[in-house]
């Protein structure tokens, strides 16, 4: 799947874009994530928004959303200002 980071993010794995395959869930997905990058999490606990094609995992079954291989999957950190 395509996984597609955004912001500080970048900025903490050093990469835009990731092809990964192998998660079931996005839980799963993340668990993968702090295991490539460790502190992932971490950076995760300041607030996030997961998007799988384009839809907020909070309207699906959140951290156990099923995951495709040709999915993608959008993670921001929160948005500063106001």
């Amino acid at each position: 799947m395509l996984v597609k980071l955004f912001a500080t993010l970048i900025e903490f794995t050093g990469k835009r874009k990731l092809e990964i395959s192998g998660p079931k869930t996005v839980r799963e997905l993340l668990d993968e994530l702090e295991r490539t990058f460790p502190g992932f999490k971490k950076e995760l606990e300041k607030g996030h928004i997961i998007l799988v094609n384009g839809k907020n995992i909070e309207h699906l079954q959140g951290l156990d959303t099923p995951l495709k291989d040709d999915d993608t999957v959008s993670i921001f950190p929160p948005a500063g200002g106001g």
